[in-house]
Order: structure tokens, then C-alpha cells, then sequence
């Protein structure tokens, strides 16, 4: 069952499109959303939280349209930058968002203020970017949301809590069945945490696969540059030559190289290798 569901979704803004996006979202899972910035990670979240509107296509969330306004109560939404009045502080913000919710939760929300180390009465002006991002946080899991949308949640964040936030992640999908769409560049995040991974360049879905699919067909194959020539260079999905040598991805089973085993090196892809090479064959 899927959380959520796109159809051939097209948005024409003035300097980018979005064109003909189709993608799922599982229930249940961690799903990571990468891409360079500017491939439209950003565009795509809004549209699915009906932040900008649609040209063409469908949006279904939890099996309703996106336009739905009772589906937003079981969504928590995690910006990279905190829309909230500067001059506020967490409590005066908890005034005004905890009677949005019909499922807040009190005793979640002082947990989090806690594991997060937040001080609410000061103002959101003298905050650091991870103090709020924590914030953004915390608003959005404290009403027990069953599905959790965030746009860049980790950059920002000092490496020890990048690890705790990601640990917290998926303790939540684990324990709680909780849906986790996590869109971000920082792709060695999504190497630990995520289940599937849908990957947007230039407005188009490149692949959509589960983890264990990527690490069992996408592997990095490096070796001399006069290996590669107009036949060799059609066995690899990007490519990328220098005067040192050649590494190339290659989708598929790597046991073609074992003749050139002396010749080649055949590592297994990161997510990272994926995203670099993968867009320089497309350019």
C-alpha cells in the first residue's frame, strides 16, 4: 500500500518544469528523495502539500486527493527554513499550532522539547539554523503525524545530532508504522536510514528503487583511460574520464569484468557515486 501517489504530474514554472512525474511512496517505510539542488525536490514537495498548484496530473495522499484539508492533519511537514514570526518564542508558537491538531500530544511535545534541548522562551530571532530546524521539528512530531515530509531536515545540523535525528527517524518508522519522505543532498544520510530511493534531475524521475535493488545492480568500475572507447563506453550509465584514469556506473551484474580483474577495480556504488555520475551522463 502507498502513502502516497503521483501521476504523470506536470508544473511549468517560468525558468523549470516539472514534466510527467510518476513516483510512489510506500507505507510504512523511510523513502529518500535526491537529487542536485535545483532538480526540483523543493517543487515536488510543495505540490504534494498543495503549496503550489498542479498543471496536469494527480496527487493522492493516504488515498485522497492532495487538496483534501483533513489529510494535512496527519502529515508532519519539516522545511529546511522555519516560517515562524522571529520574534516569537516556542511557547508563543505552540499557542497557535497545537489547537490545529485534534491529535497533539502534550507529553510527546515536552519529550521532544527535552531530547532536542530547546529553550522556549526565547525568541526564534536568536536561534541557530539547528536550533531551527529542531523546532521545526518538534512542531511536526508532536501530533503523532503518520506521515512525515521533510525538505533538507539535516543540513545545518552539527554531525552529533545529524546521527541522532536519523536514529530517532527510524526508531519512528519501525516502532511507530510511521511513512518517512526525506528529501535531501546529503546522500550518505539515506545510505544508513532509507528503504527506497526516488532520484529527480531536471524535472524527471531518473529511477525509483529499493535500497536493496541499488546496492545488488549499481556498482563503480574504475580502470585506464584507454580502456574506454565507442563500444566500452556503452556498457556504463555515467561515466566520468580524466589523464588518471576512467570510473564508470554500470547497472547490471559486474561479473562481465571478472576477465579484466587484473585491469579494473569493481566497487558497489554509494548513492553519492550514483547522483555524480549518473548526471554527467545525462548532461
Amino acid at each position: 500500500m502507498n502513502t502516497v501517489e503521483f501521476q504523470h504530474v506536470t508544473k511549468n514554472r517560468k525558468d523549470f518544469s516539472i514534466d510527467n512525474l510518476s513516483f510512489t511512496i510506500p507505507k510504512g517505510y523511510i523513502t529518500g528523495f535526491i537529487g542536485p539542488n535545483g532538480s526540483g525536490k523543493t517543487t515536488t514537495i510543495q505540490m504534494m502539500m498543495d503549496i503550489i498548484q498542479i498543471d496536469k496530473g494527480d496527487i493522492s495522499v493516504f488515498g485522497e486527493s492532495h487538496k483534501d484539508h483533513q489529510i494535512k492533519q496527519k502529515i508532519g511537514f519539516v522545511y529546511d527554513e522555519l516560517y515562524m514570526y522571529e520574534d516569537f518564542t516556542i511557547n508563543n508558537m505552540k499557542s497557535f499550532i497545537a489547537p490545529i491538531y485534534e491529535n497533539w500530544n502534550e507529553e510527546l511535545y515536552q519529550k521532544y522539547v527535552n531530547i532536542f534541548e530547546l529553550p522556549v522562551r526565547k525568541k526564534i530571532k536568536k536561534f541557530s539554523k539547528g536550533m531551527k530546524m529542531k523546532t521545526s521539528l518538534l512542531f511536526a512530531l508532536s501530533h503523532e503525524p503518520e506521515f512525515i515530509v521533510m525538505d533538507e531536515p539535516t543540513s545545518g545540523l552539527d554531525p552529533i545530532f545529524r546521527r541522532e535525528l536519523l536514529d530517532l527517524l527510524q526508531d519512528l518508522m519501525v516502532n511507530e508504522n510511521q511513512t518517512i519522505f526525506l528529501s535531501t543532498h546529503i546522500t550518505n544520510d539515506l545510505d544508513r536510514i532509507a528503504d527506497y530511493i526516488v532520484f529527480i534531475y531536471k524535472g524527471k524521475i531518473l529511477f525509483h528503487k529499493s535500497m536493496d535493488e541499488i546496492r545488488d545492480i549499481f556498482h563503480v568500475v574504475k580502470g585506464a583511460k584507454n580502456m574506454i572507447d565507442e563500444d566500452t563506453k556503452g556498457l556504463f550509465t555515467g561515466l566520468q574520464i580524466t589523464d588518471i584514469g576512467f570510473q564508470g556506473l554500470y547497472e547490471g551484474n559486474p561479473t562481465i569484468f571478472e576477465t579484466y580483474e587484473d585491469e579494473v577495480v569493481v566497487e558497489k556504488a554509494t548513492l553519492e557515486d550514483i547522483m555524480f555520475l549518473m548526471t554527467r551522463k545525462e548532461e
